[in-house]
Parts: structure tokens; C-alpha cells; sequence
């Protein structure tokens, strides 16, 4: 059997939940989860992590997987609803909606509705993506109030663009913004994404939303995962599946681009592309083999990857490789793609098989 796999460390995610707890100690904690887990396992992450408050997802057919698994913590549309006809399953499964667009308004104004939709107003504090023009806010506010018992109003968030940098005034303005247009209006605040929880304490509020800190890398730009104290999630891991001698000269894979300087051993290893191991990393992307770091030589294709070996004289056909996780940074395989360690998180294939490790493993 191929032996490409991911092992996913839920002690880690659970420690990773808890310095999002203590970061943000007066605010409640909602887990975004959406994409599948971050690539994790959205059933299996939304298990490990029963001490969240909430759960947080980007849409219906997600939070129905979730409730169809016995998942009955409170869950939020992150992107809220697409069409009328899905109100009557998001009463049924009990599910908060983001509300961002006056046509969602329009929606639940003539949706006859019998049932109160818990509702999150989202303001448009400086991102520019989703959420409602700062000076409508209160206006869109009275619209929600104007439905009476067919709502139920949580509160008002937003998101930030720019809190990965910590000298960003950006995140300034914008929590200056979010705090001018819902004043002393009624409900809670619900404001900070990973990198505003560690890293601007001033935009905790009510409700945290914790995402890429959870599965272990950094929500920084420039950082690494352990420097924020968090512990790496997947791992992701396979074999040398070959090792051949080559000659100087010799071109290594697709289109020659790499050639080798000198009589070497050149490993092959069984991961690509196909199972989500970024096409773009370039030649001198770190590999661990045996623990020991070699470089990526050659370009990535759909099945495999070739390694320098000339550093592990002694290395062999079997012998286990990390491709990110434990021992080398996903954030240092996302630098070198030219890409950001949510893509890489996100897109592991379906073929790759998964490991759980719990308890103590």
C-alpha cells in the first residue's frame, strides 16, 4: 500500500482551542471550521474540539453534515444564506445566519417565516467584502428589528483585513469604525480572527473566531507556528520509494530543470501533486528524510518528488519522509510556493489517508 498519509494530532488542536481561550479569556470562542476542517476533518475537527462555544462554517450542506454527526453546538453561517428555500432547513437545524447583504433583508422580509432565524448583522468595517456600508448600519438594524418574533438578533461583526501585521494601522481604523456605527445598539460583538486574538487584545469583544491558530500555523506574517507557541496539526508523511545513482550532468524530472553537479544519489518520493503537495515548490524546498532535511530537487509532479541525497549517504528505500507538520514548518513549504499554509492545509486529496492520533500515542 502506499504509504502517503496525513496524521492528524488532536491533542495538539485541543491545545492549540485552549491558547485561543487564554489569549482572549473574557470572550467566547467560535471555532471556524469551514473547508472541511481547514483540511482536517470537518467532523473529526468539530469532535475534538467540544470546548469551543461555537462552531463557525461558510455554509448549509456543511452545518448539515455537522448536525447529521450529533454535532449540537451552536453553528454560524459564516457567509450566511444563498436562497429562500434554504430557510426552512436552517430553522430546522438550528443554525445562526450572517446577514451582510440587503438582499438577504429583502429575503427574510417576504420569506413567511414561523420560526425565529437567529441572525448576526455584519458591518463592512474596511475589508470590503462582505458586510453592510458603515453608515447603513443602524438603518439595516431597524429592518431587522421591523420583523418582529420572525428574528432573533445575536449581534453585529466583522472581520479584519489586515491583523496579520501587527504594525498595520489598518486594524486601528477598522475597529475604530466597528465601534462608531454599532455604538450603543443592542447585541453582541463579534470581531477577532486568529491573528486579531493574538495579537490585538483591544478587539476581543464577545466572540472570538479562531481559525488557521487551531490547526497549528501562524496567522502571521513572517512567523511560524511554534513562535506563537502553537503546535503543528498535520503532518503530513510518506516514503523513498526509489534511490538511483546518477552522473553528473544528469537532468532530474519533467522539463531537465535541474541538473545534477555531480555523481549523487537522487531519492524519489511517493507524493505530488495528486495528493496536494504544491506543483509550484521549487528546487531547495526543504524535505525531511529521516528526520534530516534534504532539498526538493526538480519539479513536483503528480505522483512524485525527487530528492538530493547527498547528505544521507546511508539513506533507503523505505525509509519515512515529512513533507510539513512535525519538524518542518507548514509556513516554510507555503514560502517557498509562493502561498499561504491554509492553501496547503486546505488541499490534501481525498486519496491521501488519514491517521488520527489521540490520548497518548
Amino acid at each position: 500500500m502506499r504509504k502517503t498519509q496525513v496524521t492528524i494530532n488532536l491533542p495538539a488542536l485541543r491545545d492549540n482551542l485552549r491558547k485561543a481561550q487564554n489569549a482572549a479569556s473574557s470572550a467566547r470562542v467560535m471555532a471556524a471550521i469551514k473547508a472541511n476542517g481547514y483540511g482536517h476533518g470537518l467532523v473529526r475537527v468539530a469532535r475534538a474540539l467540544s470546548e469551543a462555544d461555537a462552531f463557525g462554517v461558510a455554509c448549509l450542506e456543511e452545518a448539515i453534515q455537522l448536525r447529521e454527526a450529533g454535532i449540537d453546538k451552536p453553528i454560524t453561517l459564516l457567509e450566511g444564506f444563498f436562497h429562500l428555500d434554504e430557510l426552512p432547513e436552517i430553522i430546522e437545524h438550528d443554525l445562526e445566519l450572517v446577514v451582510h447583504h440587503s438582499r438577504q433583508l429583502s429575503l427574510l422580509e417576504q420569506g413567511g417565516l414561523h420560526t425565529p432565524v437567529k441572525i448576526w448583522l455584519k458591518v463592512d468595517s474596511g475589508m470590503h467584502r462582505l458586510g453592510f456600508p458603515p453608515h447603513t448600519i443602524e438603518k439595516q438594524w431597524t429592518r431587522l428589528n421591523n420583523l418582529g418574533e420572525r428574528v432573533s438578533f445575536l449581534g453585529f461583526m466583522t472581520h479584519l483585513a489586515n491583523a496579520d501585521d501587527r504594525g498595520d494601522q489598518t486594524t486601528v481604523k477598522q475597529l475604530e469604525c466597528f465601534s462608531q456605527v454599532v455604538g450603543k445598539l443592542p447585541g453582541e460583538r463579534s470581531i477577532a480572527n486568529s491573528a486579531a486574538i493574538l495579537g490585538w487584545p483591544e478587539s476581543h469583544g464577545d466572540w472570538v473566531r479562531p481559525g488557521i491558530m487551531l490547526y497549528g500555523a501562524s496567522p502571521f506574517t513572517g512567523s511560524r507556528g511554534s513562535d506563537e507557541g502553537l503546535q503543528p496539526v498535520m503532518t503530513l508523511r510518506s516514503e523513498l520509494i526509489a534511490i538511483n545513482r546518477m552522473k553528473r550532468g544528469d537532468a532530474i524530472g519533467y522539463g531537465g530543470t535541474w541538473n545534477c553537479p555531480e555523481e549523487m544519489n537522487v531519492g524519489v518520493v511517493a507524493i505530488g501533486y495528486g495528493d496536494g503537495y504544491p506543483r509550484h515548490a521549487p528546487s531547495g524546498t526543504p524535505v525531511l528524510v529521516n528526520g534530516k532535511r534534504v532539498p526538493l530537487i526538480g519539479r513536483v509532479s503528480m505522483d512524485m518528488i525527487t530528492v538530493d541525497l547527498r547528505t544521507l549517504p546511508d539513506a533507503a528505500i523505505g525509509d519515512p519522509v515529512v513533507l510539513w507538520g512535525d519538524g518542518l514548518a507548514v509556513e516554510e513549504i507555503a514560502d517557498a510556493a509562493g502561498t499561504i499554509s491554509y492553501e496547503l492545509l486546505c488541499g490534501i486529496t481525498p486519496r491521501v489517508s488519514v491517521r488520527e492520533l489521540d490520548g497518548d500515542e
